[in-house]
């Protein structure tokens, strides 16, 4: 668990971010967002539109990060495109975390947050330009100091030069006076081949302060007075209370507080061992009546029920029905089981409440919509509520949750306690593996047809599975005519030339909350695509990935990939030993291109043991290769673990059987495999990274599994379909 640390508010307030700056740069901002920000950072601030970059005296150049950082790279990432552009020293660069502010918008969402693997494409030219700008602005400084024309000076490595008066200064003695001009209308962006930071391994800017102990995630904040609390939630979704007798938990020592909420029932205590104590000792009578109380088995059966049906038509091309009466039909039903997200900090937040004011310190995701959430709730308007963003402890989807589930339930317990002291909401690890909002539950049935001469004529497949945004805000956008664009991504498009292809979804109804998981829909669209294309190949005896070469020709990044990972693997080379096998998968999600080829053996466990992953990804501008490579090995982590072991189990009655990693088992550190990554080097415009590693790791194991044992996966975790122990 993390390191618990007791700050003072005053202290929170200077480690989350408020802080003073000699030079500040905005750009095309609105104006409310603008003086927001500008009193925000108050203090010897010379000039303040906005806050993406600060020149501070000291000549440390700060970059306001306006995506969360939980491990996937933003800090790094966001800084290096501003000093590229600036020209900095990157020994003088430093990142913050935005706070809660409009000004500060995924420019694709119109909202504050992260999320779709979408925070270097989205800021990858308004980053460059708050570079840009800030170097423009110096460079008019100086020459107005020096009178000399502004077309004279250079700026490298965070100095400013006029070579013909032999005249420099650094950006920290410049500030102040740049900070007194006007921001230009329009500047110009470097050229590719005049980059000298982008495309290149800077180290990470939060590596050293992580390492140490230094950064503090939510969990570590403790603030003076702070009362810590936690949620008695039913052992049923949808469940209620009835009855509550608190008698026993309020006689607990150190409680000094319970009362019911919406969610279930609260306690606080003066620490969090009393908390949890005096939530132990609640007896609370739940209402079930409207519960969930179906087995996750149960809606197994009900889901195949409906794949074995056509849904309503996604992709509709070609004659389906007629190819496959004159050809050799394969045919597969797939089961995908509940995934929890697991992050290795489980949901908190600390919010203090004022007179007419809140200060909330937390990992916002949806940071927008968490803000609104507090305001809300807590019956305040938003310029009076402070959203200070920390740094998370993982997330994978799960603090992104479309109704900001976790903040309203942090702004419902802060509001209803009874004292003046900030409240700490924590959830525990097994409050976190039972607390919902999982991947959800899907099955999916493929039908294809290969003819005489070995070629794949048809495609037809149906998935079944709850929507995870009907209901909520973004159903609109991502419901189409009884479609739900992210339950069929990466099967809708998908990238091989078969003439007759048919899609289609089932919407189906449960009481258990779903939430995007690492790769959305392609976590399982991937799995289901990639292992199918690999058995319609071998039925129509072709090479696995000459096969796929041959269906690939108007797809050519897919083939560029999978022509890499090939020769990475050498494929077409010497085969591994008769106790390994290699499979393959290639797949694109959020705008990026990834193929691995893994290679596998039979464990002692009798679970496929990998031993090598070779993976090739084109996500466009590599900004730092370093970070692509460890988000591409970081999927392919995270993604073993959920393949080989992970399962969320709802029993008869509603209850989830697993509870903590003893029973949600992640992958060890000697399970991982060696990763050997290439990525591709392209001009076109960067995308994701976070989650495109994943969706291929799974069918690659499982196209090596089947060719080695003869085993087809159709129903993951392996441990559950192959034997094993979880």
């Amino acid at each position: 668990m993390a390191r618990r640390e007791s700050v003072s508010r005053r202290d929170a307030l200077r480690l989350m971010g408020a802080g003073a700056a000699g030079l500040t740069i905005g750009l095309h901002l609105p104006l409310r967002g603008r003086k927001a920000l500008a009193a925000e950072a108050a203090g010897d601030v010379a000039f303040a539109p906005n806050a993406f970059v600060r020149v501070k005296p000291d000549n440390t150049v700060t970059v306001l990060i306006k995506h969360i950082e939980f491990g996937q790279g933003p800090a790094t990432g966001l800084a290096t495109l501003v000093a590229d552009e600036l020209d900095a020293d990157w020994a003088q660069m430093r990142a913050e975390l935005a706070p809660a502010n409009l000004a500060y918008a995924n420019l694709f969402y119109k909202m504050q947050g992260t999320g779709g693997s979408t925070a270097i494409a989205n800021s990858f030219m308004q980053m460059r330009e708050a570079g840009a700008t800030a170097r423009a602005m110096l460079v008019a400084a100086a020459a107005k100091q020096w009178k000399v024309p502004a077309g004279q000076i250079s700026v490298a490595k965070g100095v400013v030069s006029h070579a013909a008066s032999n005249q420099q200064a650094t950006f920290g003695e410049l500030a102040e006076a740049a900070g007194k001009g006007k921001p230009p209308k329009k500047v110009a962006l470097k050229k590719p081949e005049q980059w000298t930071l982008i495309g290149t391994d800077v180290p990470k800017l939060d590596t050293r302060d992580k390492t140490t102990g230094k950064t503090m995630f939510a969990l570590d904040l403790y603030p003076d007075g702070v009362v810590t609390s936690v949620v008695a939630h039913p052992p049923a979704f949808g469940a209620t209370v009835k009855s509550v007798d608190d008698s026993k938990a309020k006689a607990v020592p150190g409680v000094v507080h319970v009362a019911q909420v919406p969610m279930g029932v609260a306690v606080y205590a003066k620490n969090t061992y009393s908390a949890l104590k005096g939530r132990d000792a609640l007896v609370v009578e739940w209402d079930t009546s409207k519960a969930e109380t179906r087995s996750s088995e149960a809606m197994f059966a009900t889901y195949v029920e409906a794949a074995a049906k056509p849904g309503v038509q996604a992709v509709g091309k070609g004659d389906v029905d007629k190819a496959l009466e004159g050809a050799k039909v394969h045919e597969a039903e797939y089961l995908f089981p509940f995934l929890a997200h697991a992050p290795m900090e489980p949901l908190d937040a600390v919010v203090a409440l004022g007179d007419g004011t809140a200060e909330v310190w937390m990992g916002a995701q949806s940071t927008t919509s968490d803000h609104m959430a507090f305001s809300k709730v807590l019956g305040l308007p938003m310029d009076k509520v402070t959203l200070h963003v920390t740094y998370a402890g993982g997330s994978f989807g799960r603090r992104a949750q479309p109704e900001s589930d976790f903040a309203v339930e942090a702004a419902m317990v802060a509001k209803a306690y009874s004292g003046k002291e900030p409240v700490k909401l924590m959830w525990t690890r097994v409050d976190d593996i039972r607390g919902g909002f999982y991947r959800p539950l899907t099955v999916q049935k493929l039908r294809g047809a290969v003819d005489d001469k070995g070629t794949i004529v048809a495609w037809d497949q149906q998935i079944a599975a709850a929507s995870m945004v009907q209901g909520t805000a973004f159903e609109p956008m991502m419901v189409q005519n009884g479609v739900d664009l992210s339950l069929v991504e990466g099967a809708r498009d998908l990238p091989y030339a078969i003439p007759n292809h048919r899609l289609g979804n089932h919407l189906m109804q449960n009481g258990v909350p779903g939430l995007w998981w690492r790769s959305v829909g392609h976590t399982h669209n991937g799995f289901s695509t990639e292992t199918f294309i690999d058995e319609l190949l071998e039925l129509g005896g072709k090479d696995p990935v000459g096969g796929r070469f041959d269906l690939l020709g108007d797809h050519p990044r897919h083939a560029a990939v999978l022509h890499r990972a090939a020769e990475l693997a050498s494929w077409s080379g010497a085969k591994p030993g008769g106790d390994r096998a290699r499979g393959v998968a290639v797949h694109k999600s959020f705008g990026s291109f990834v193929a691995q080829i893994a290679e596998v053996s039979k464990g002692p466990d009798g679970l496929p043991k990998v031993h090598k992953v070779w993976c090739a990804v084109d996500c466009g501008v590599a900004v730092n290769p370093n970070v692509v490579t460890a988000q591409m090995e970081g999927g392919i982590g995270y993604g073993l673990g959920a393949a080989l072991y992970n399962e969320i189990n709802i029993d008869e009655g509603g209850t989830v059987r697993e509870a903590n990693f003893n029973t949600y088992r992640s992958l060890r550190i000697g399970e991982m495999p060696e990763v050997e990554v290439a990525i591709i080097k392209s001009t076109e415009a960067p995308t994701g990274v976070g989650e495109p590693g994943l969706p291929p790791l799974a069918p690659a194991v499982a196209n090596a599994w089947r060719v080695l044992t003869g085993e087809k996966v159709r129903r993951l975790p392996f441990a559950r379909s192959v034997g094993g122990t979880k």
